[in-house]
């Protein structure tokens, strides 16, 4: 049997539980899934562990009755975002002792290892070392040197660092739902890999994937990973706006923008109403849909400013071809790529987690909230 992986997504609003094997043409095939309510995350980091280890526990559980007999969900790939996430670039040498000898994977392993003995803020403890390009004495430029021969071996390397508590808060809960952590892996690059065609990554392109509790940020050129941010908005700020705004309850809130939410206000009509029935003997509350979705549309053009500047922060501002791929749960807001489009002058496609799946895969799958999920497979399979 192929190998098995599993990603398992902790997000604000859901937990999802994937599991996964390539087929024998290379791509991903999805034996189960299971998906529970996310009760003990706050904006991407784990508020509550007890109630983050039943949430894990029902995603687990129904994940592997689907498989049951076939295998058993144990290890684990496990995404981590939160505004702790934070991004730095930096330069590495390895001078190597014998020029006549080409450059192996031993030499990257070791440029990469002496990344990892960086010296961190306190508390604070690298994720995940990305070399970007290499240079071979002096020659720059090159994206894989391995065969080269040279003297002196330069990476520069993109840096993503997180507090110490939050990654180790995670293991925790995942420890204590009876599972192993096989590795962390930063949700925007696992996402990136499960919407993103390599010729958009190539081209340039910036992810925006707009979870619950956090939208993650990360912008490739050249084929190459060269931003990473988070920014500590989602769509629960959204809910909470609309909960304020309408002066109704947040459950009742959370229904208004999934069925007749968007991001637009102009593409709303100014005659349609929606009725939400008024607490115990209260007269039932009246909302125009275009009220509605003023409040969406002023909130999302708050994140689409954050993700604006960090487009200019990363320097790649005018070499994004590819423009906007929009994923997440909040990418099903109606309008939002148009919004996007008019917000941030790029172009915006809605990015589905299907790029890397096998043919025959099950229509839900391609929903933008699975798209973490899928992409800590992908990742997964990177790793072997």
């Amino acid at each position: 049997m192929s190998k098995i992986i599993v990603g398992l997504d902790i997000g604000t609003t859901k937990i999802a539980c994937f599991v996964g094997r390539k087929n024998e043409h290379g791509k991903i095939e999805i034996l189960s899934m299971g998906k529970s309510e996310s009760l003990g995350v706050t904006r991407g980091m784990v508020a509550n562990i007890e109630k983050t280890v039943q949430s894990i526990k029902v995603a687990v559980e129904e994940a592997q009755e689907r498989v049951e007999g076939q295998l058993t969900v144990r290890v684990v790939n496990v995404g981590i975002a939160g505004q702790h996430i934070k991004s730095l670039q930096h330069r590495g040498i390895h001078t190597r002792e014998h020029i006549d000898v080409e450059i192996a994977q031993k030499d990257i392993d070791a440029l990469v290892d002496d990344m990892y003995k960086l010296v961190m803020q306190p508390g604070e403890a690298i994720i995940t070392v990305l070399p970007q390009e290499y240079i071979v004495d002096n020659e720059q430029g090159i994206k894989d040197p391995i065969g080269m021969l040279g003297r002196r071996l330069e990476a520069n390397f993109h840096i993503i660092t997180g507090q110490i508590g939050a990654s180790m808060n995670i293991t925790k809960c995942v420890e204590k739902s009876g599972l192993e952590v096989k590795e962390i892996i930063l949700e925007p690059i696992a996402s990136a890999d499960a919407v993103l065609a390599d010729a958009e990554k190539e081209a340039g392109a910036v992810l925006v994937d707009i979870g619950g509790g956090t939208t993650d940020v990360a912008i490739f050129h050249e084929g190459i990973i060269r931003h990473t941010a988070v920014i500590p908005f989602g769509g629960n700020v959204i809910t909470e706006d609309i909960k304020e705004g309408c002066t109704i309850m947040r459950r009742q809130a959370e229904m208004l923008k999934t069925k007749f939410g968007s991001a637009l206000a102009s593409e709303s009509q100014e005659n349609e109403i929606v009725c939400i029935p008024g607490l115990r003997g209260r007269d039932p509350k009246e909302i125009t849909i275009r009220n509605l979705a003023s409040i969406i549309q002023a909130r999302m053009e708050d994140i689409f400013d954050l993700v604006s500047w960090e487009i200019r922060k990363s320097g790649f501002e005018r070499r994004l071809i590819g423009g906007i791929v929009l994923t997440g749960g909040g990418a099903q807001l109606r309008d939002i790529d148009k919004l996007a489009e008019l917000h941030t002058g790029y172009s915006c496609r809605i990015g589905q987690p299907i790029e890397q799946l096998g043919h025959g895969y099950h229509e839900k799958l391609s929903n933008p909230m699975f798209s973490t999920a899928i992409g800590l497979i992908i990742k997964g399979f990177e790793e072997i």
